[in-house]
């Protein structure tokens, strides 16, 4: 299975984490069973870009985004060309790093 390495992030994964994710499964589902508390305001269907992460390694592996995925990253604060929703990338065979952004657009973040 590949490895996801989350880098630290001060609020949501101060130390960073390494996990390993089953190939096919969205990267946003894996985050979430690791323990990674990031952020989904539409319940993981692409529609709010609140998953917003930062591919920084492994990239080129990924499907390219889609027009939908496109318009919701628009949305995104933060944005830069290693930018993708987590809940529309799968993950890859290969091992990704994942940067978190420091600010999200949802303005009430649930615990």
């Amino acid at each position: 299975m590949p490895t996801i390495r989350v880098l630290p992030h001060p609020d949501i994964c101060p130390q960073g984490a390494d996990f390993e994710a089953k190939a096919g499964a969205t990267l946003c589902t894996g985050l979430l069973k690791a323990g990674v508390a990031i952020e989904h305001a539409c319940d993981m269907v692409g529609a709010c870009a609140t998953c917003h992460v930062h591919v920084r390694e492994g990239g080129a592996a990924l499907t390219a985004p889609d027009d939908e995925e496109n318009d919701q990253l628009d949305n995104a604060w933060g944005l830069d060309a290693q930018s993708r929703l987590a809940c529309c990338v799968k993950v890859p065979a290969e091992d990704l790093v994942i940067e978190l952004p420091r600010h999200t657009r949802n303005h009430a973040r649930e615990n």
